[in-house]
């Protein structure tokens, strides 16, 4: 953790926090959003497999969202990063995604992280590559979900960004 992040916190998060995660990707104007209630449920389902970054007074002001695979259980799904405006720009994402890599390894056994970025997303596609050249890892990138698959308007297409294995702590 660097000097600017010494007031912060990263954990898993909780029920009570899916409020804040559903305002933060609101508020981010980049992600699609879901409903209040699937963050509810993230925070209670998935909290293993989630990080959430908390000021000094426990607020939450970063967050991301993932699972595991079920077809690949060696397989990080990242749904969701986001940090709160105030909070970016000290490389909060980067220390979230880099611990919630490290737990899921030590807990349920990850090797490899996957995540969809669209074409315009370039503060994600620049924090997943900087991500696998902190591990020492290939970084894969293949169309997963094209223009025309999404029935509710236009949408960019989603890259699928598949890093592993891991090789080993982040360094940097």
């Amino acid at each position: 953790m660097t000097a600017a992040q010494a007031d912060l916190q990263i954990d898993r998060p909780r029920v009570a926090d899916g409020a804040a995660l559903w305002r933060i990707a609101k508020d981010s104007k980049v992600l699609d959003v879901n409903s209040s209630y699937s963050y509810l449920l993230w925070c209670r389902d998935f909290a293993a497999t989630s990080a959430v970054a908390r000021d000094g007074h426990g607020v939450p002001v970063g967050f991301v969202t993932g699972y595991v695979r079920p077809d690949q259980p060696d397989t990080l799904l990242v749904w969701q990063v986001a940090v709160d405006e105030a909070y970016r720009g000290r490389k909060l994402a980067a220390s979230m995604l880099d611990g919630l890599a490290a737990r899921t390894l030590a807990e349920c056994g990850t090797t490899t992280v996957e995540t969809t970025i669209s074409p315009d997303n370039t503060a994600s596609q620049r924090l997943f590559t900087s991500f696998a050249e902190r591990h020492g890892s290939p970084l894969e990138r293949e169309v997963l979900f094209d223009t025309d698959a999404f029935p509710d308007g236009p949408h960019e297409p989603e890259v699928l960004y598949r890093i592993g294995p891991l090789g080993g702590p982040a360094r940097g």
